[in-house]
């Protein structure tokens, strides 16, 4: 059977959340399984550059396999925008993600949550959300 194809810009912007939502669940929800492993096990016994450098290529692996798979989908459905507006929600989302947890779990600021990440590890994860928001895009081109 198909995927249904969206018939307006109503259709479109569901079809954008509800992928945006999907893809945003399987790269947070790996990061959700690996932070524990990485706090808990990682960090005491390597530091916390070592740690979040260590887990980057897996988050890495999450977001391509997520984002080939979003994009293959959308392909079938919608346009290079609405591609690209699915991982730049996603991405937004766990960023919001990250503040909840900064603010909510570890009593950060919301300065503190962006700030003061390890001069190495930080660029490396922003880099990784940047590409969470590329991504779909990305893999949904390469299919065109």
């Amino acid at each position: 059977m198909g995927d249904p194809q969206p018939t307006g810009r109503g259709s479109t912007v569901a079809t954008v959340l509800r992928w945006a939502a999907l893809y945003f669940a399987a790269v947070f929800g790996t990061g959700f399984v690996l932070g524990p492993l990485r706090v808990l096990w990682l960090e005491p016994r390597l530091g916390v550059r070592a740690a979040e450098l260590l887990e980057a290529p897996f988050m890495l692996s999450a977001i391509v396999l997520a984002g080939r798979w979003a994009g293959g989908r959308l392909r079938r459905q919608t346009g290079a925008a609405a591609a690209l507006g699915v991982g730049i929600t996603a991405a937004s989302l766990v960023l919001a993600a990250d503040l909840a947890v900064g603010i909510g779990l570890r009593g950060m600021t919301w300065m503190e949550v962006f700030t003061s990440r390890d001069p190495v590890s930080g660029p490396v994860y922003y880099a990784l959300v940047a590409f969470t928001a590329a991504a779909p895009w990305m893999f949904w081109r390469r299919g065109a």
